[in-house]
């Protein structure tokens, strides 16, 4: 049996207990003209479109996380992405300079108005890559009992890796979504998919897991 098959077998999404996690699909990393754009990010909102329509249709949790940065607590990724410092009055703005990405009360924190979370819908506020890092998401998981995740979102290599190395460590059984996560480059995007599917969890399109979610 190769790594592919061992992996759909131990990782079936479960009928009852699957969520889909939307990671950082926020307007600071989606929309044209941000300092932080993946504009990778917006080829795969139809296909986040299309997991949300059907998970909600069956009754399934739902939730988003959202990259927050606050200079009240002045962590390295300010330092290591300067992005997401405030932008100086009348300062040029752009990568590599403050710009007030992801930053706490601007509306590009926001998830982008085509993936709007619904009301009830839960949507995590963290200050890490790791949606787990700090923050409610496994205690509201486990309390909708929730043992399994469809993950999808941007980036690939930073937030979406580092959240399911966080859900591995939690051990969530998950599936990532090889069309429905995004990054700036496609030889990144193909190592860390890569990465993932040797060590952490099962890579599978968008197609097959509403699929199987249509069958219950």
């Amino acid at each position: 049996m190769d790594r592919d098959e061992a992996f759909r077998r131990a990782l079936p999404l479960e009928a009852g207990r699957t969520a889909l996690l939307v990671v950082d699909m926020q307007r600071a990393f989606v929309e044209a003209g941000q300092a932080m754009e993946v504009p990778p990010a917006r080829q795969v909102v139809p296909r986040i479109q299309e997991l949300l329509a059907i998970f909600r249709e069956k009754g399934l949790p739902v939730a988003f996380t959202e990259f927050t940065y606050s200079p009240a607590a002045p962590l390295l990724v300010g330092e290591l992405h300067p992005e997401h410092r405030p932008a100086l009055p009348g300062a040029p703005t752009g990568f590599g300079l403050p710009s007030s990405s992801c930053l706490a009360g601007e509306d590009n924190v926001h998830i982008v108005p085509e993936l709007a979370p619904r009301p009830g819908e839960l949507v995590v506020s963290k200050h890490y890559y790791d949606g787990f890092n700090g923050t409610v998401l496994d205690g509201a998981l486990r309390a909708r009992g929730v043992t399994t995740l469809a993950i999808t979102g941007t980036m690939t290599d930073v937030c979406v890796l580092a959240t399911v190395v966080g859900g591995f460590n939690r051990e969530y059984r998950m599936v990532v979504v090889e069309d429905g996560v995004a990054t700036l480059d496609p030889e990144i995007q193909r190592a860390s998919l890569d990465i993932i599917r040797r060590a952490y969890a099962r890579v599978a399109p968008a197609r097959e897991l509403a699929d199987e979610v249509a069958r219950w």
